[in-house]
Protein backbone atom coordinates (compact mmCIF):
# COMPACT_ATOMS: atom_id res chain seq x y z
CA UNK A 1 0.00 0.00 0.00
CA UNK A 2 1.07 3.60 -0.64
CA UNK A 3 0.85 6.05 2.28
CA UNK A 4 -0.39 9.63 1.94
CA UNK A 5 3.10 11.15 2.19
CA UNK A 6 4.43 9.00 -0.69
CA UNK A 7 1.43 9.86 -2.84
CA UNK A 8 1.91 13.60 -2.26
CA UNK A 9 5.63 13.39 -3.09
CA UNK A 10 4.88 11.50 -6.31
CA UNK A 11 2.25 14.05 -7.29
CA UNK A 12 4.59 16.94 -6.61
CA UNK A 13 7.37 15.32 -8.61
CA UNK A 14 5.14 14.61 -11.63
CA UNK A 15 3.94 18.21 -11.63
CA UNK A 16 7.45 19.73 -11.87
CA UNK A 17 8.09 21.65 -15.05
CA UNK A 18 10.33 20.01 -17.55
CA UNK A 19 12.72 21.96 -19.79
CA UNK A 20 10.97 23.22 -22.88
CA UNK A 21 12.05 24.86 -26.05
CA UNK A 22 11.02 28.34 -27.11
CA UNK A 23 8.40 26.94 -29.48
CA UNK A 24 6.75 24.92 -26.73
CA UNK A 25 6.66 28.00 -24.48
CA UNK A 26 5.00 30.06 -27.19
CA UNK A 27 2.39 27.38 -27.77
CA UNK A 28 1.70 27.17 -24.05
CA UNK A 29 1.21 30.93 -23.81
CA UNK A 30 -1.07 30.85 -26.86
CA UNK A 31 -3.20 28.04 -25.43
CA UNK A 32 -3.69 29.99 -22.20
CA UNK A 33 -4.93 33.04 -24.05
CA UNK A 34 -8.72 33.48 -23.85
CA UNK A 35 -10.36 34.91 -26.89
CA UNK A 36 -12.57 37.92 -26.15
CA UNK A 37 -16.33 37.34 -26.16
CA UNK A 38 -18.26 39.46 -28.61
CA UNK A 39 -22.00 39.52 -27.75
CA UNK A 40 -23.05 40.99 -31.10
CA UNK A 41 -21.13 38.38 -33.09
CA UNK A 42 -22.49 35.55 -30.94
CA UNK A 43 -26.04 36.86 -31.37
CA UNK A 44 -25.69 36.98 -35.14
CA UNK A 45 -24.32 33.42 -35.17
CA UNK A 46 -27.30 32.22 -33.15
CA UNK A 47 -29.66 33.91 -35.61
CA UNK A 48 -27.85 32.26 -38.52
CA UNK A 49 -28.17 28.85 -36.85
CA UNK A 50 -31.88 29.44 -36.22
CA UNK A 51 -32.48 30.36 -39.86
CA UNK A 52 -30.64 27.20 -40.94
CA UNK A 53 -32.65 25.02 -38.56
CA UNK A 54 -36.03 26.23 -39.78
CA UNK A 55 -34.98 26.12 -43.42
CA UNK A 56 -33.90 22.49 -43.09
CA UNK A 57 -37.04 21.47 -41.16
CA UNK A 58 -39.30 23.08 -43.75
CA UNK A 59 -37.36 21.38 -46.55
CA UNK A 60 -37.66 17.96 -44.90
CA UNK A 61 -41.39 18.37 -44.31
CA UNK A 62 -41.95 19.65 -47.85
CA UNK A 63 -40.11 16.70 -49.41
CA UNK A 64 -42.09 14.28 -47.26
CA UNK A 65 -45.39 15.84 -48.34
CA UNK A 66 -44.31 15.85 -51.99
CA UNK A 67 -43.32 12.18 -51.91
CA UNK A 68 -46.56 11.14 -50.20
CA UNK A 69 -49.14 13.15 -52.16
CA UNK A 70 -47.43 13.60 -55.55
CA UNK A 71 -44.94 10.83 -56.25
CA UNK A 72 -46.39 7.85 -54.36
CA UNK A 73 -49.83 8.02 -56.08
CA UNK A 74 -47.96 7.74 -59.40
CA UNK A 75 -46.44 4.39 -58.33
CA UNK A 76 -48.08 1.05 -57.70
CA UNK A 77 -45.60 -0.38 -55.19
CA UNK A 78 -42.47 0.58 -53.22
CA UNK A 79 -39.67 1.80 -55.48
CA UNK A 80 -36.04 2.77 -54.86
CA UNK A 81 -36.75 6.38 -55.81
CA UNK A 82 -38.87 6.82 -52.69
CA UNK A 83 -35.74 6.95 -50.53
CA UNK A 84 -32.96 7.67 -53.03
CA UNK A 85 -34.44 10.99 -54.15
CA UNK A 86 -34.94 12.49 -50.66
CA UNK A 87 -31.50 11.38 -49.45
CA UNK A 88 -29.75 12.71 -52.56
CA UNK A 89 -31.12 16.19 -51.82
CA UNK A 90 -28.69 16.44 -48.90
CA UNK A 91 -26.04 17.67 -51.35
CA UNK A 92 -28.04 20.81 -52.19
CA UNK A 93 -28.20 22.07 -48.59
CA UNK A 94 -25.18 24.44 -48.85
CA UNK A 95 -26.45 25.88 -52.14
CA UNK A 96 -29.97 26.24 -50.76
CA UNK A 97 -28.70 28.09 -47.70
CA UNK A 98 -26.76 30.58 -49.81
CA UNK A 99 -29.71 31.10 -52.16
CA UNK A 100 -32.34 31.66 -49.46
CA UNK A 101 -30.46 33.10 -46.48
CA UNK A 102 -28.78 36.52 -46.93
CA UNK A 103 -24.98 36.60 -47.05
CA UNK A 104 -24.96 38.40 -43.71
CA UNK A 105 -25.76 35.06 -42.08
CA UNK A 106 -24.96 32.40 -44.69
CA UNK A 107 -21.28 33.42 -44.72
CA UNK A 108 -21.02 32.31 -41.09
CA UNK A 109 -21.76 28.65 -41.83
CA UNK A 110 -18.97 26.07 -41.64
CA UNK A 111 -18.66 22.30 -42.00
CA UNK A 112 -20.25 21.78 -38.61
CA UNK A 113 -23.38 23.55 -39.80
CA UNK A 114 -23.63 21.36 -42.91
CA UNK A 115 -23.20 18.22 -40.81
CA UNK A 116 -25.95 19.20 -38.38
CA UNK A 117 -28.21 20.40 -41.17
CA UNK A 118 -27.87 17.09 -43.02
CA UNK A 119 -28.94 15.05 -40.01
CA UNK A 120 -31.80 17.42 -39.17
CA UNK A 121 -33.08 17.24 -42.75
CA UNK A 122 -32.99 13.44 -42.85
CA UNK A 123 -34.76 13.08 -39.51
CA UNK A 124 -37.39 15.68 -40.44
CA UNK A 125 -38.12 13.87 -43.70
CA UNK A 126 -38.29 10.48 -41.96
CA UNK A 127 -40.60 11.78 -39.24
CA UNK A 128 -43.19 13.24 -41.62
CA UNK A 129 -42.91 10.20 -43.90
CA UNK A 130 -43.61 7.71 -41.10
CA UNK A 131 -46.57 9.82 -40.04
CA UNK A 132 -48.08 10.05 -43.53
CA UNK A 133 -47.69 6.44 -44.71
CA UNK A 134 -48.96 4.65 -41.60
CA UNK A 135 -52.47 4.33 -40.16
CA UNK A 136 -54.68 6.22 -39.69
CA UNK A 137 -53.44 8.53 -42.47
CA UNK A 138 -52.43 5.80 -44.92
CA UNK A 139 -51.61 2.12 -45.26
CA UNK A 140 -48.79 0.83 -47.45
CA UNK A 141 -48.00 -2.36 -45.50
CA UNK A 142 -49.65 -5.53 -46.85
CA UNK A 143 -51.05 -8.26 -44.61
CA UNK A 144 -48.57 -11.01 -43.78
CA UNK A 145 -48.37 -14.32 -41.97
CA UNK A 146 -47.82 -13.92 -38.26
CA UNK A 147 -45.11 -16.58 -38.08
CA UNK A 148 -44.86 -18.80 -41.13
CA UNK A 149 -46.67 -22.14 -41.33
CA UNK A 150 -47.08 -25.05 -38.97
CA UNK A 151 -48.75 -28.45 -38.71
CA UNK A 152 -50.89 -29.95 -35.98
CA UNK A 153 -49.34 -32.64 -33.83
CA UNK A 154 -49.78 -36.01 -35.50
CA UNK A 155 -48.88 -39.66 -34.95
CA UNK A 156 -45.61 -40.74 -36.52
CA UNK A 157 -43.91 -37.34 -36.39
CA UNK A 158 -40.46 -37.68 -34.82
CA UNK A 159 -39.31 -34.10 -35.23
CA UNK A 160 -40.09 -30.88 -37.13
CA UNK A 161 -37.97 -27.85 -37.99
CA UNK A 162 -38.62 -24.44 -39.53
CA UNK A 163 -35.74 -22.78 -41.36
CA UNK A 164 -35.77 -20.13 -44.09
CA UNK A 165 -39.26 -20.90 -45.35
CA UNK A 166 -38.75 -24.69 -45.35
CA UNK A 167 -40.76 -26.83 -42.96
CA UNK A 168 -39.18 -30.25 -42.44
CA UNK A 169 -41.19 -33.15 -41.03
CA UNK A 170 -39.33 -36.28 -39.94
CA UNK A 171 -41.35 -39.50 -39.65
CA UNK A 172 -40.92 -42.93 -38.15
CA UNK A 173 -43.50 -44.31 -40.56
CA UNK A 174 -44.32 -44.09 -44.26
CA UNK A 175 -47.25 -41.66 -44.15
CA UNK A 176 -48.57 -38.82 -41.98
CA UNK A 177 -51.88 -36.99 -41.68
CA UNK A 178 -51.12 -33.29 -42.10
CA UNK A 179 -53.23 -30.37 -40.90
CA UNK A 180 -51.64 -27.17 -42.18
CA UNK A 181 -51.96 -24.00 -40.13
CA UNK A 182 -51.09 -20.32 -40.48
CA UNK A 183 -52.25 -16.98 -39.09
CA UNK A 184 -52.99 -13.69 -40.88
CA UNK A 185 -51.75 -10.42 -39.40
CA UNK A 186 -52.26 -6.83 -40.55
CA UNK A 187 -51.74 -3.35 -39.13
CA UNK A 188 -55.32 -2.20 -39.82
CA UNK A 189 -57.95 -4.86 -40.55
CA UNK A 190 -56.81 -8.44 -41.00
CA UNK A 191 -60.42 -9.54 -41.51
CA UNK A 192 -60.52 -7.70 -44.85
CA UNK A 193 -57.35 -9.30 -46.22
CA UNK A 194 -57.83 -11.44 -49.32
CA UNK A 195 -56.26 -14.86 -48.81
CA UNK A 196 -55.27 -17.19 -51.66
CA UNK A 197 -53.57 -20.45 -50.64
CA UNK A 198 -52.76 -23.43 -52.86
CA UNK A 199 -51.02 -26.77 -52.39
CA UNK A 200 -48.50 -27.85 -55.07
CA UNK A 201 -46.61 -31.11 -55.62
CA UNK A 202 -43.99 -31.73 -58.35
CA UNK A 203 -44.95 -28.49 -60.11
CA UNK A 204 -48.65 -29.31 -60.32
CA UNK A 205 -51.38 -27.82 -58.16
CA UNK A 206 -52.99 -30.41 -55.92
CA UNK A 207 -55.78 -28.16 -54.67
CA UNK A 208 -56.66 -24.57 -53.91
CA UNK A 209 -57.12 -24.33 -50.18
CA UNK A 210 -58.51 -20.80 -49.92
CA UNK A 211 -59.59 -17.90 -52.11
CA UNK A 212 -61.47 -15.12 -50.31
CA UNK A 213 -61.26 -12.63 -47.49
CA UNK A 214 -60.20 -13.83 -44.07
CA UNK A 215 -63.64 -13.01 -42.69
CA UNK A 216 -65.23 -15.39 -45.23
CA UNK A 217 -63.04 -18.42 -44.41
CA UNK A 218 -65.25 -19.65 -41.59
CA UNK A 219 -64.44 -23.34 -42.07
CA UNK A 220 -60.67 -22.75 -42.08
CA UNK A 221 -60.94 -20.61 -38.96
CA UNK A 222 -63.02 -23.26 -37.21
CA UNK A 223 -60.49 -25.95 -38.15
CA UNK A 224 -57.70 -23.86 -36.66
CA UNK A 225 -59.57 -23.43 -33.38
CA UNK A 226 -60.20 -27.19 -33.18
CA UNK A 227 -56.49 -28.06 -33.24
CA UNK A 228 -55.42 -29.07 -29.75
CA UNK A 229 -51.67 -28.57 -30.21
CA UNK A 230 -49.25 -27.41 -32.89
CA UNK A 231 -45.73 -28.67 -33.43
CA UNK A 232 -44.03 -25.26 -33.06
CA UNK A 233 -44.35 -23.90 -29.54
CA UNK A 234 -42.32 -21.48 -27.44
CA UNK A 235 -40.55 -22.38 -24.21
CA UNK A 236 -43.58 -21.17 -22.31
CA UNK A 237 -45.79 -23.52 -24.33
CA UNK A 238 -47.45 -20.79 -26.43
CA UNK A 239 -48.27 -21.58 -30.05
CA UNK A 240 -45.79 -19.83 -32.36
CA UNK A 241 -47.88 -19.81 -35.53
CA UNK A 242 -50.40 -17.39 -33.94
CA UNK A 243 -48.83 -15.53 -31.06
CA UNK A 244 -51.33 -12.68 -30.62
CA UNK A 245 -55.07 -12.57 -30.05
CA UNK A 246 -55.63 -10.40 -33.14
CA UNK A 247 -53.95 -12.96 -35.45
CA UNK A 248 -56.53 -14.78 -37.57
CA UNK A 249 -55.73 -18.48 -37.54
CA UNK A 250 -56.54 -20.66 -40.58
CA UNK A 251 -56.12 -24.40 -40.99
CA UNK A 252 -56.70 -27.01 -43.70
CA UNK A 253 -56.56 -30.79 -43.67
CA UNK A 254 -54.13 -31.81 -46.42
CA UNK A 255 -54.92 -35.48 -45.90
CA UNK A 256 -52.45 -38.35 -45.78
CA UNK A 257 -49.07 -37.40 -47.22
CA UNK A 258 -46.01 -39.47 -48.12
CA UNK A 259 -42.32 -38.46 -48.09
CA UNK A 260 -41.44 -35.80 -50.66
CA UNK A 261 -41.41 -32.03 -51.20
CA UNK A 262 -44.62 -30.05 -51.27
CA UNK A 263 -45.07 -26.32 -51.92
CA UNK A 264 -47.59 -24.04 -50.25
CA UNK A 265 -48.14 -20.85 -52.26
CA UNK A 266 -49.68 -17.94 -50.38
CA UNK A 267 -50.87 -14.58 -51.65
CA UNK A 268 -52.26 -11.96 -49.27
CA UNK A 269 -53.60 -8.64 -50.50
CA UNK A 270 -55.69 -5.67 -49.43
CA UNK A 271 -56.90 -2.31 -50.72
CA UNK A 272 -54.14 0.14 -49.80
CA UNK A 273 -53.70 3.88 -49.58
CA UNK A 274 -52.22 5.51 -51.69
CA UNK A 275 -51.68 2.28 -53.64
CA UNK A 276 -54.70 0.40 -54.96
CA UNK A 277 -53.40 -2.95 -53.73
CA UNK A 278 -50.87 -4.01 -51.12
CA UNK A 279 -49.63 -7.52 -51.92
CA UNK A 280 -47.57 -10.08 -50.00
CA UNK A 281 -46.57 -13.37 -51.66
CA UNK A 282 -44.52 -16.33 -50.44
CA UNK A 283 -43.90 -19.94 -51.40
CA UNK A 284 -43.12 -22.27 -48.53
CA UNK A 285 -41.74 -25.79 -48.88
CA UNK A 286 -42.83 -28.75 -46.77
CA UNK A 287 -40.23 -31.52 -46.78
CA UNK A 288 -41.46 -34.89 -45.49
CA UNK A 289 -38.92 -37.63 -44.96
CA UNK A 290 -38.79 -40.94 -43.19
CA UNK A 291 -35.87 -41.18 -40.75
CA UNK A 292 -36.87 -44.22 -38.70
CA UNK A 293 -39.42 -47.00 -38.47
CA UNK A 294 -41.87 -47.46 -35.64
Amino acid sequence: MVDVDSALRASAYSGKKRPKGQRAKDEEKKSRKIEPFEPVEAFEKEKADAFSMWLVIILGLSIGLFMRFVLMPMLSKPETILWVLPLSLVVILPTLHRAVIPNKWSDRYDRGNWFRASFLYVFSWLAITFLLVNPPLADIAPPTLASGIDIAEADGVVDTSWNGGTYTIELNQQTVDVVLGMAIRDNVDAEAATVVVSHWYHGAMVEELANGTASELDEARADFDEVVAWERVSRSGKTLVAQHDLDIGLAWDLGTMTPGEHQIKIRLSEVGDPWEENVWERTYTIVIRQVATS
